[in-house]
C-alpha cells in the first residue's frame, strides 16, 4: 500500500510539476534558483499541488470523466468527454469511446441546438471530439447491454443474427443506464475511411492489422493488454525496490558479441571493422553489478534476438532481469514466487505457492519435454516389459518402447487425424508411431495387431489403463528420440482433442512449475564431438557435479532453473560461476571458445566476485498467458510481424552507399537483384 501510494503520488507531482513549468515559463514573474523567496514559493506550490485532489484518469485533462465512468449517481451532473466516434444512430445518438468504455450522447432535437445537432449528425466514425452536456438516466427498458465477442447490442448489425440462446452471453454494460444529453460540441478531427472498423468482433488480417497499428490498438482487447502490462510492471517495482531493496539500473544496449546462445544483430561502427552487437541479455553486465558491490539489481530490459519471430517470439523483447549477491538457488526462487503473487492482477484467477518443482530428467520421462504443461495428463508410460515375451525386432539392445493413452481418442479422432499423428512423427523425429484403438468391446485395432496376442492385449491394457474408446500411441527406440517425440504428440492429441469439443486444458489455470538440475553442457548438434552450455557458459555446477567438470562433463548437473507455466517457458537463470579460474576452465577447455572475448568478465571474477545468481522472466510471454493471447503480439504495442519486419513504418529499410561510407560497409546484393528489388521490381 505504501509503494502504491508512492508511486501515485511520484506521477502526481509529476503532471503538476510540467504545469508549473509552463506557469513559469510564460508568466511575468521570474523566478530564480538563487533567490530564497523564490526557493519557498517554488516548494510550497509544488507541495500544495501534490497534496491537492489532482491525481485519476481525467485530471489535467480537458474532460471531467471518462467515458466508461459516469453511472446513475451521476445523473443530473455536467459533465464533458473526449473520444472517438464509435457509432452513429439514425441522427439520434452518438455513442462515444475512449480507452475505459463507450458512453451513449444524445442528440439535441430542439431547434436552439441546432448547432449542436447539426455538428453531431455530419460526424464519421472514429472522429474525434469532445462533448459537453448532462447526464441522464435511460427510460425504463431501454437500457443498454453489451458483449465481449460483438460489441455494442442496440448498436450492432450482428444483433438481429443472434438467436435467444445468445442472450446469456450478453453483460451488463457499465455505463448501459445513463446517457448524456449533448449541449456543446467540439470537433477536433474527422476521420477519413479507413482500411477496417475498430470492432473487436471484425476479423483482420495479421498483416493488416501491423500495417495499421495505431488502428489495431485502438480495440478495447489491446487496450486491456497494455493497461494490464503497466499495471502488472508497476506492482512489480513496487516488490521489487520498496519489499526487497533492489536497484534499478540500466545497462547499455551496444555491446560486443557473446560466445554461445542466439544469433546477435550487428550494428557497424565508424571504426572500419570494428562492430557493435545488441545484446541478447544483460547477462555480463548484471553480473559486473554484482562484482560491483550493487548487491540487489533489476531491469526491464530490452533484448534483441536475430531470430524469426514466431507466435511466442520476437526479434526484440522485453525481460524482467533480476541479479542479486550471496544467494541460493532457493533464494532466487522464493523471490519470484513471491515477486509474482504480488504482481498478479486481481481480475485473474489467483495463483497459489509453493510452486511445484520438478528435475529436467522427471520432465523427460514423464513428459518428454523440458517445459511440461501440467495442466493434463496423458504422460508417457515405459511399457517394454509387456513386450518382452514377443518376439518383436524393436526390442533392440539400449531401445525404450513408451506410449501414451489419449483418453476417448478412439471414439473422436478421424482418419484424418491419425494420419496427422503420423506424418508428424515422420516429418519432425524420422520416426514410426504405432497407433492402438481400444474399441468399444475391449479388443484393439491395430497395424501392429500381430505383435498383440492375447496375453500381451491383456498386459497391455493393465499397464496403461486404457479403456474401451480410448487411443494409445506407441512409439520404440533411443530414448533421446522417442521421448521427445510422444512429447510431441501428447500436446498435438490435446489440441485434437479440444477441436472435437473435450474439455482437456482448463484455459483460467495457471499451472507454474519449476525444472531443475539442468545437464550442464550437451553435445554440439553440428559437431558431436564438441561440447555446448545447455544454457549458457556462466552457469555454476552442482556443487556435489564440480570434480566432474575436470572429468565428465557430460556429467554435471547446472544450478540452472526454468519456471514455465502451462507449458510455456516464461523464465530462466541460474546460480554463475564466481571463480574466474572454473569461468576460465568452462570457456577454453569445455566449450573450446575464445577467453579473450570475455577478459573484461575474467578479470572481474578474479577481483573480489561475490557468489551470485538471478533470473530473467519473459515479460511479453508472462502477459500472453495471463490474458488468453494467441500471439505475443497482442500484449506488444508495436511488434514485428512474423518475419521481423515491421509493416507500418517499413522498417528495416534501405541505406544509400553514401549514408553507409563513415562505417566502411558496403553491400553485395543477392544474383537476380538490382539494389534490393528482384526483377519484377517488387520489394
Amino acid at each position: 500500500m505504501f509503494g502504491h501510494t508512492n508511486a501515485a503520488m511520484a506521477t502526481t507531482c509529476g503532471y503538476v510539476l510540467q504545469r508549473l513549468l509552463a506557469a513559469h515559463r510564460v508568466g511575468n514573474r521570474k523566478w530564480t534558483s538563487t533567490s530564497s523567496h523564490g526557493r519557498f514559493t517554488w516548494k510550497a506550490a509544488v507541495r500544495h499541488a501534490c497534496q491537492s485532489d489532482v491525481s485519476g484518469s481525467s485530471a489535467l485533462s480537458f474532460r471531467s470523466h471518462t467515458c466508461g465512468q459516469l453511472r446513475r449517481e451521476h445523473v443530473g451532473e455536467k459533465v464533458t468527454l473526449c473520444g472517438w466516434v464509435q457509432y452513429l444512430r439514425q441522427d439520434l445518438f452518438v455513442i462515444l469511446r475512449d480507452f475505459s468504455g463507450l458512453t451513449q450522447v444524445l442528440i439535441p432535437q430542439e431547434e436552439s441546438a441546432r448547432h449542436v445537432r447539426e455538428a453531431l449528425r455530419h460526424l464519421t466514425v472514429e472522429s474525434v471530439i469532445k462533448v459537453t452536456g448532462t447526464v441522464k438516466e435511460r427510460p425504463s427498458g431501454q437500457e443498454n447491454k453489451v458483449c465481449e465477442t460483438y460489441g455494442t447490442r442496440a448498436l450492432s448489425r450482428l444483433e438481429r443474427l443472434l438467436s435467444r440462446r445468445d442472450v446469456s452471453t450478453w453483460k451488463e454494460m457499465p455505463t448501459g443506464r445513463i446517457e448524456v444529453l449533448a449541449q456543446d460540441v467540439d470537433v477536433y478531427n474527422i476521420c477519413r475511411t479507413l482500411p477496417f472498423e475498430i470492432k473487436d468482433f471484425v476479423k483482420k488480417s495479421e498483416s493488416l492489422r501491423m500495417q495499421f497499428r495505431y488502428l489495431d490498438l485502438r480495440s478495447s482487447r489491446l487496450q486491456k493488454n497494455l493497461r494490464l502490462r503497466s499495471q502488472l510492471v508497476m506492482k512489480m517495482r513496487e516488490y521489487l525496490c520498496y519489499v526487497h531493496g533492489f536497484v534499478d539500473v540500466e545497462t547499455p544496449t551496444l555491446f560486443k558479441r557473446t560466445p554461445g546462445g542466439a544469433k546477435e544483430f550487428v550494428v557497424p561502427s565508424r571504426d572500419p571493422g570494428l562492430f557493435y552487437s545488441l545484446p541478447q541479455s544483460p547477462q555480463q553486465f548484471k553480473q559486473l553489478l554484482m562484482v560491483a558491490g550493487v548487491d540487489r539489481y533489476f531491469q526491464v530490459a530490452r533484448c534483441y534476438r536475430d531470430e524469426g519471430s514466431k507466435a511466442d517470439r520476437q526479434p526484440e523483447f522485453t525481460q524482467v532481469d533480476i541479479e542479486m549477491s550471496f544467494v541460493d538457488q532457493a533464494g532466487i526462487t522464493s523471490l519470484v514466487e513471491g515477486l509474482l503473487q504480488y504482481s498478479w492482477p486481481a481480475e485473474t484467477t489467483p495463483i497459489t505457492l509453493p510452486f511445484q518443482t520438478m528435475t529436467y530428467q522427471e520432465a523427460m520421462r514423464d513428459y518428454g519435454v523440458d517445459k511440461p504443461d501440467t495442466r493434463f495428463g496423458m504422460k508417457l508410460m515405459d511399457i517394454r516389459d509387456v513386450f518382452v515375451s514377443a518376439d518383436a525386432a524393436f526390442l533392440k539392445s539400449g531401445s525404450s518402447v513408451l506410449a501414451i493413452r489419449v483418453p476417448d481418442g478412439a471414439t473422436l479422432f478421424t482418419a484424418k487425424d491419425l494420419e496427422g499423428l503420423n506424418q508428424a512423427a515422420k516429418t519432425h523425429f524420422h520416426q514410426e508411431v504405432s497407433v492402438v484403438l481400444v474399441r468399444a468391446d475391449g479388443t484393439l485395432k491395430s497395424p501392429v495387431k500381430k505383435l498383440l496376442s492375447g496375453g500381451i492385449s491383456d498386459a497391455l491394457l493393465k499397464k496403461t489403463g486404457a479403456e474401451p474408446g480410448d487411443l494409445l500411441l506407441i512409439a520404440a527406440g533411443a530414448p533421446a528420440v522417442v521421448r521427445p517425440l510422444l512429447g510431441h504428440l501428447r500436446l498435438r492429441c490435446a489440441d485434437l482433442l479440444e477441436s472435437h469439443g473435450s474439455s482437456v486444458r482448463d484455459p483460467s489455470a495457471f499451472h507454474f512449475l519449476w525444472v531443475v538440475d539442468f545437464p550442464l553442457f550437451v553435445p554440439k548438434r553440428d559437431e558431436p564431438g564438441r561440447l555446448e552450455s545447455a544454457h549458457h557458459p556462466f552457469t555454476a555446477p552442482v556443487p556435489e557435479d564440480a570434480p566432474l567438470l575436470y572429468t565428465q562433463p557430460l556429467k554435471v548437473r547446472g544450478q540452472h532453473y526454468d519456471l514455465v507455466l502451462n507449458g510455456c517457458e516464461i523464465g530462466g537463470g541460474s546460480i554463475r560461476i564466481h571463480k574466474a579460474s572454473e569461468q576460465l576452465h568452462v570457456l577454453k577447455n569445455i566449450l573450446q571458445e575464445d577467453p579473450t572475448v570475455l577478459s573484461h568478465l575474467l578479470e572481474a571474477l578474479d577481483s573480489g566476485a561475490p557468489p551470485h545468481g538471478g533470473i530473467a522472466l519473459g515479460l511479453d510471454r508472462l502477459v500472453s498467458i495471463m490474458v488468453g493471447a494467441v500471439s505475443i503480439r497482442d500484449v506488444i504495442a508495436f511488434p514485428k510481424s512474423f518475419r521481423g519486419h515491421d509493416l507500418m513504418g517499413r522498417a528495416p529499410d534501405y541505406v544509400s552507399e553514401e549514408e553507409l561510407k563513415p562505417y566502411h560497409v558496403s553491400v553485395r546484393w543477392p544474383a537476380g537483384t538490382r539494389g534490393g528489388q528482384d526483377e519484377s521490381g517488387d520489394i
